[in-house]
């Protein structure tokens, strides 16, 4: 079905944004460069009976919520849905029943409207999330994205110029602390609670492997980490549960900040961008301000609240496309497998 808005070529849009790619109902609104509202209902209490997220819970979860997280974000914005200039939500990658409902949402608004849709490419969200608010915008840097279901470092030249420099190859850094957590019998989300236990346990207690470390290339494997984590478990002794934390932490961070660096250096970025839910973790932001001060590298870190899934980093990209006159076809379809590089 074409869509036959007019395209919007100006910074002042005023565009309503939805992220269901996941487990996270989210809406924003944004008009120029203001974030006027950014509403998140979460589906954590749900799925922690599960010990992880489940498709068909999760789909039906936003079907319940998708309609009051836009309204509240209406209603915080004191924008009528009368007065948006265009609608964005999140195409993939993600999970596919969770990607129907946030797409099939905003594409139904903007035919009623007769406004631009935009199919966002989640991990760009992420990718880009650092730069919203600041003065300068997107900037030529090396890109670390770290997430439950994400970990690949990623040359910026500008908005839309993209290079893969590398990705892991088995578990993402978060669904690695996730797996482990559960492991430990933490509750779920296990990440956030490995890095609280972590604070007050000793990082070189257990020697845990840095895999792909001194590899020639900017790849990551967690997988082996976490299987070393499970092998120690029977025989801890005296090593304590925060000891084991901080151990596992300190090995992921270890690889992610020195693989970082290593391709800032490569590239000959002076600039170094951070995102998605794991970039939270206290001790990764530690040691990256440590090696970034030592390099001479900046360190650009995205905000908490546009760390983890969230709607306004997915109206940060619309704006953007906007400004470049572009929209996307009411044909685009989903992809739970969407590339950040083709």
């Amino acid at each position: 079905m074409p869509n036959h808005a007019s395209p919007i070529t100006n910074y002042a849009a005023c565009i309503l944004a939805i992220e269901t790619s996941c487990d996270e109902t989210a809406a924003a609104v944004l008009r120029g460069g203001k974030l006027l509202a950014s509403e998140v209902a979460s589906q954590i209490a749900v799925h922690a009976q599960y010990g992880g997220v489940v498709p068909e819970v999760a789909s039906r979860q936003h079907l319940r919520a998708l309609r009051p997280v836009i309204a509240q974000a209406l209603a915080a914005a004191g924008v009528a849905l009368a007065e948006v200039d265009a609608f964005a939500a999140t195409c993939g990658p993600g999970l596919a029943s969770s990607l129907m409902i946030g797409t099939s949402v905003a594409k139904g608004l903007a035919v009623a409207l007769r406004k631009p849709y935009l199919a966002i490419n989640h991990l760009e969200g992420h990718l880009l999330s650092p730069f919203f608010g600041t003065h300068e915008g997107v900037r030529p840097a090396v890109a670390l994205i770290v997430s439950g279901g994400h970990t690949l470092l990623v040359e910026i030249e500008a908005f839309g110029k993209y290079r893969l420099l590398g990705q892991t190859q088995d578990d993402a850094a978060g669904e690695a602390f996730d797996k482990v957590g559960k492991l430990l019998g933490l509750p779920y989300p296990g990440g956030p609670n490995v890095n609280r236990l972590a604070t007050s346990g000793d990082p070189a207690r257990v020697d845990f492997p840095r895999s792909m470390l001194h590899s020639d290339d900017f790849a990551f494997s967690f997988s082996g980490l976490k299987t070393s984590v499970r092998y120690l478990l029977p025989k801890l002794g005296d090593i304590s549960l925060p000891d084991v934390c901080a151990s596992f932490q300190e090995a992921v961070v270890d690889v992610l900040v020195a693989k970082t660096l290593r391709a800032a250096e490569a590239t000959g970025r002076r600039l170094i961008a951070v995102s998605g839910g794991v970039s939270c973790n206290t001790r990764l932001r530690e040691k990256l301000r440590a090696a970034c001060a030592a390099r001479g590298c900046e360190l650009l870190v995205a905000e908490p609240a546009l760390c983890t899934d969230n709607a306004a980093m997915i109206g940060y990209v619309a704006r953007l496309m906007l400004a470049h006159g572009q929209s996307s076809a009411l044909t685009v379809d989903i992809d739970p497998n969407l590339r950040l590089v083709a």
